[in-house]
């Protein structure tokens, strides 16, 4: 078995699939629009393992999770870029496009090289090598 993919409600449908396009490389599938229930959703897909699908409905309520507090369910996802040097490359691009940083390129001691960097809805996402 793998995970087919992982589901993320969002604030802002367009916002979110520019971030996973244009920095982790995903390619977005056509967009679907349920204007019955009018919801609108994006699948991505990477060059490896399970897809993200991006979904928006307005009435959908703001997430309560705080990023220092955590708490449970689903916290992070993690996406292997291949190397140290592009662990370090991707966090430094995404800090200087203004995206925040909240753990810095290191060695965890579980033995993952990793960053963590939050997406435009405060999303944790850890760049692994």
């Amino acid at each position: 078995m793998k995970i087919e993919h992982i589901a993320l409600w969002t604030s802002d449908l367009e916002k979110m699939k520019f971030f996973y396009t244009q920095f982790f490389g995903a390619k977005a599938g056509e967009k679907y629009h349920n204007p019955t229930k009018n919801y609108t959703s994006y699948f991505l897909s990477f060059e490896d393992g399970a897809r993200l699908e991006l979904m928006h409905i307005p009435s959908i309520p703001l997430n309560k999770n705080d990023l220092q507090a955590q708490y449970l369910g689903l916290i992070h996802f993690a996406m292997a870029v291949g190397s140290e040097a592009k662990v370090n490359e991707l966090t430094e691009t995404l800090r200087r496009e203004g995206y925040e940083v909240i753990g810095e390129p290191q060695w965890t001691g579980d033995g993952y090289y990793e960053s963590v960097v939050l997406d435009p809805e405060n999303n944790r996402i850890e760049i692994t090598a």
